[in-house]
């Protein structure tokens, strides 16, 4: 029987964390990180983290997967917006 709750848990999960790829490439691709915010990187990764335990504790497969893939895209943002700022 397919669990109807996981299952559009997996939905929402494939769409938020495909649409944080497209920005994730733009910025490695460019380089420019002019646009992006260091606070709001920082507060997203430690939401995307707290979101991430939350999906642990629930024995929840699909936050699990779309949190720990976020993780890893919210972790690239930051290090591009450390590496490729312009120093003034």
């Amino acid at each position: 029987m397919v669990n109807y709750v996981e299952f559009i848990g997996f939905c929402a999960a494939f769409l938020t964390t495909a649409a944080f790829l497209p920005q994730v490439y733009q910025t490695w691709k460019t380089k420019d990180v002019s646009a992006l915010s260091l606070p709001m990187l920082f507060m997203f990764f430690v939401g995307i983290l707290a979101w991430l335990v939350y999906g642990f504790l629930k024995h929840s497969p699909s936050m699990i997967v779309a949190n720990g893939l976020t993780i890893i895209s919210s972790i690239l943002l930051i290090y591009f917006k450390l590496k490729y700022r312009k120093k003034k």
